[in-house]
């Protein structure tokens, strides 16, 4: 008993030196000169990260005794990732057992609990969570990440998703993962400098199981097939596992998984491995040929293999590297007796050498981030080393390649996608009839031509809506050319076309079709096909007319029938005249050239000159009358009517150019709400005043015939279904400024666009656009007339004076009559009186001298007078 008594007073005594000896963190709690202090650790022991750092800091520090035979303390405390129990258990190591620093633990729940209670007593705490905040360290002072960013490795998938030429990702992650904010805008950053983006953002409440089902249904129906996994270790392997029973680990389909799950992929059994095969991993890359590694991992195998026999795999990770290294930076800034605490967490922060996970340096309380990562592909029972992946130099077969990312992105190796095909998938799959694509239309277009929504109303209230126009033509065509079909439902929009464009980006669209101008500033919501129209800017403006066919316009007021029949009718009429007047005018006989120059100098003087006084028959005085009051009424006729031609000019521009309509200060007129109004005022410096936006295309004729508006600027094909209604009044001038032309609109980085544009492309080669165009622009009437066609078109015509020339050439043939039974009256009695008067005088000599019988018949005839009064005037 007195033995027993001995011995408790001298534990007392050596716990009474103990304490007295622990001054500022300094400790001798044994006459070991070796002995340097105590080191605490907290670990998840039920995680497999916890086990591995839990077995890597006891090898570590008995590494650091065998090679320096200095001896460190591990005091290894287990907080079942329970943030509470990370706190007592900091507690418990800086007060019971004295630890000079605190290693852990893996969360940042847990981690940010411990380093409160670290820094109040000037316990240098090591971090080993994924991320720690900047405001963190800075806070707390002896507070040391000592686990790296890895946020580099976002690029290391975006980089993927470039390799393989997919445009939209779906980003599965925990919901409160306290890293989540920073690794989604990274991988939202790093797809954007690819050309790619994250097209659905996926939320897992942890422990949630009937959410993650639900979650992969919405994915399953989704047109995206690449996701990305960022979730912790049991959360992965329940996603994976309800994937595999929903068919959704099958070809066409992408997954990329990240660390710290991606580094985990060998610590899971067979069963779990056969529910992700094919799938791509990024993890943190570790130089496993060195001789310090591969001592290491016999090791840890061996310990691990004892301490956790229920793990089927015994392969250490990055985390069990972190650890070992984490460890050891503590063990070499404890290496010298005796020092405070302040100045540990100064050694620390002066570390500088090669550790496990490589290089070992801090700035700013950090340890220097990750730079390469290894890209792997899970098949079998584990996986294959595709490649690496490193900062600046891009993907390369081995670490020690210096290849640059635009150089070596055929660097990785063959890999073997879900359902165990070698081909790449599309990463998209095309919409099916359970999720056509929806389709918005807009219903404020100015030109019904190209898109028109008809609403209907039945008998029940219901609304049905039609669509029609070239633009959903064209949409239905290239919907003919794609070598696989695309099930869609059109839906109204009545709003303006950026807010249709903004309505694909907020997602309540798939796609809009439509007279879509293809502008820049539409691209941060939306991508285009290629153009379907031509493209271009123009100017309309009314026309007005100046002369054409000077030198023949003298003929153009009486059609060619007409002038033929002035000309026959004159000719007759001079004939008339000439056959009556010969015998009285010495004038109209002699030779018969001379009688023809005569008898068409008659016929057509008599147009322009009064010749009664000259005439010496009644018959052709009446004749020449009537035909001078025709020549009377055709002159002024004629007068008229070309006087009203030379006073009608050819069509040409009212403006020239846009300067003139700028100097003017007139005003000009465009669509509303579109985009035309913002590049007439910004690039052709048109006031604002001066622009008037139209809501209707209806509006735009009458305000130019008006002269409400001096010019109209329109898209070109607009302005030429304009102008095919109003072929005569208006024409384009100018110069045609370039703009996009009409496309259709979908979402950024749609699988969809490069399809639909080459199908397009086909639309317009074989001529099917050109067809469609034409027809469309056929079936427009035009509404307005040329003026200077519509009177030329009513040139005077026989029809007008058929009266006149009925009456003239009555008259004239009438005359001719008479004149020719009269003179053939007249040759008959001249011809009875002669022979009358020569039988009396035969008669009468015959009676009274016989002898002067022979007086010559001729003589007797002769001295007949020939101004007889029996002679009638004609």
């Amino acid at each position: 008993m007195d033995n027993f008594s001995a011995f408790l007073s001298f534990m007392a005594f050596v716990l009474l030196l103990k304490q007295i000896l622990i001054v500022d963190g300094i400790s001798d709690t044994t006459k070991d000169d070796g002995f340097m202090g105590i080191l605490g650790a907290i670990v998840d022991n039920s995680s497999r990260i916890g086990k591995e750092e839990s077995v890597a800091m006891q090898i570590a520090v008995e590494d650091f005794l065998n090679k320096s035979n200095r001896r460190l303390d591990l005091k290894i405390r287990n907080s079942q990732g329970d943030p509470l129990q990370a706190a007592l258990a900091a507690r418990s190591l800086i007060n019971t057992d004295q630890v000079q620093a605190i290693l852990g633990p893996q969360t940042w729940e847990e981690v940010s609990l411990v380093a409160e209670i670290g820094s109040k007593s000037h316990i240098p705490i090591m971090s080993l969570a994924d991320a720690t905040p900047e405001w963190a360290t800075e806070l707390c002072t002896f507070l040391v990440q000592a686990s790296p960013n890895k946020l580099k490795q976002m690029e290391a998938i975006a980089a993927i998703v470039q390799r393989w030429e997919w445009h939209q990702v779906t980003i599965i992650y925990e919901d409160e993962d306290f890293s989540a904010p920073a690794v989604l805008s990274h991988l939202s950053n790093a797809l954007k400098e690819v050309g790619a983006e994250i097209s659905h953002y996926v939320a897992i409440e942890p422990f949630a199981s009937s959410s993650l089902s639900e979650e992969l249904e919405r994915l399953k129906i989704s047109q995206n097939r690449v996701f990305v996994v960022h979730l912790s270790l049991p959360l992965a392997v329940e996603l994976f596992e309800k994937a595999k029973r929903m068919k959704m680990m099958e070809k066409d389909c992408v997954w990329i998984i990240t660390d710290p799950f991606a580094s985990l992929v060998l610590s899971l059994n067979a069963s779990t491995i056969s529910s992700m095969q094919g799938i791509v991993g990024v993890k943190s890359y570790i130089p496993k040929n060195e001789t310090h590694f591969r001592d290491f991992h016999d090791k840890f195998c061996q310990r691990f293999s004892l301490e956790y026999p229920e793990e089927d795999n015994h392969e250490p990770s990055i985390f069990a590297a972190q650890a070992y290294d984490a460890a050891w930076t503590v063990a070499l800034a404890m290496r010298e007796k005796k020092q405070g605490r302040q100045q540990i967490i100064s050694n620390i922060l002066q570390s500088d050498f090669n550790g496990l996970s490589g290089n070992i340096n801090f700035t700013s309380q950090t340890i220097a981030p990750a730079h390469t990562f290894q890209i792997i592909n899970v098949i079998g029972e584990s996986y294959i080393e595709l490649g690496f992946w490193s900062d600046g130099r891009g993907f390369s077969e081995t670490t020690g390649e210096s290849y640059t990312l635009q150089s070596s992105t055929n660097a990785l190796g063959l890999v073997s996608w879900p359902g165990g095909t070698r081909v790449t998938p599309k990463g998209w799959s095309p919409p099916t009839s359970a999720n056509p694509l929806k389709i918005g239309v807009p219903t404020r277009a100015s030109f019904k031509q190209y898109v028109e929504v008809e609403m209907e109303k039945d008998h029940l209230g219901n609304i049905s809506c039609s669509y029609k126009g070239l633009a959903i033509d064209v949409f239905k065509a290239t919907l003919d050319e794609l070598p696989f079909d695309l099930p869609y439902h059109f839906f109204p929009f009545n709003g303006t076309f950026d807010a249709l464009v903004e309505q694909i980006h907020l997602k309540n669209f798939d796609a809009a079709v439509g007279s879509i101008s293809i502008l820049a500033n539409r691209y941060q919501h939306a991508e285009f096909t290629a153009p379907y129209t031509e493209s271009g800017l123009v100017m309309i403006v009314p026309v007005r007319s100046r002369t054409r066919e000077k030198a023949w316009l003298f003929i153009k007021p009486f059609t060619n029938a007409m002038w033929v029949l002035i000309g026959a009718t004159s000719i007759y009429n001079g004939f008339v005249i000439w056959l009556i007047e010969r015998n009285h005018c010495p004038e109209l006989k002699g030779s018969i050239s001379n009688q023809v120059g005569t008898l068409i100098w008659l016929a057509f003087s008599t147009l322009f000159s009064m010749n009664g006084n000259k005439l010496n028959s009644n018959l052709s005085r009446i004749t020449m009358v009537v035909w001078l009051f025709m020549a009377l009424v055709i002159t002024q006729t004629y007068t008229a009517k070309l006087t009203s031609l030379l006073t009608l000019p050819q069509l040409e521009p009212t403006v020239v150019d846009v300067f003139a309509l700028q100097n003017s200060n007139a005003m000009v007129g465009c669509a509303g709400a579109s985009y035309i109004s913002k590049y007439l005022e910004k690039v052709l410096h048109f006031r604002h005043n001066n622009i008037k936006n139209f809501s209707r295309g209806d509006e735009y004729a009458p305000a130019l015939r008006t002269r409400e508006v001096a010019a109209l600027f329109l898209d070109l094909p607009l302005a030429k279904v304009f102008l095919a209604e109003n072929c005569k009044s208006f024409t384009m001038t100018g110069p045609t400024y370039k703009v996009g032309g009409f496309g259709f609109a979908f979402p950024r980085g749609s699988q969809l666009l490069p399809s639909v544009t080459q199908a397009m492309l086909k639309v317009s080669e074989n001529g099917t656009f050109q067809h469609l165009e034409q027809n469309m622009l056929a079936s427009q009437k035009c509404m307005d007339t040329d003026l200077e066609d519509e009177r030329l078109s009513l040139r005077l015509s026989p029809s007008y004076f058929w009266v006149l020339f009925v009456f003239t050439g009555g008259t004239s043939s009438m005359a001719l009559a008479i004149y020719i039974f009269c003179a053939y009256n007249s040759m008959s009695m001249s011809e009875h009186n002669v022979i009358w008067k020569l039988m009396m005088a035969v008669m009468k000599h015959w009676g009274n001298q016989r002898g002067r019988f022979s007086r010559k018949v001729s003589d007797i005839a002769q001295t007949t007078p020939t101004n007889s009064p029996n002679a009638t005037e004609y």
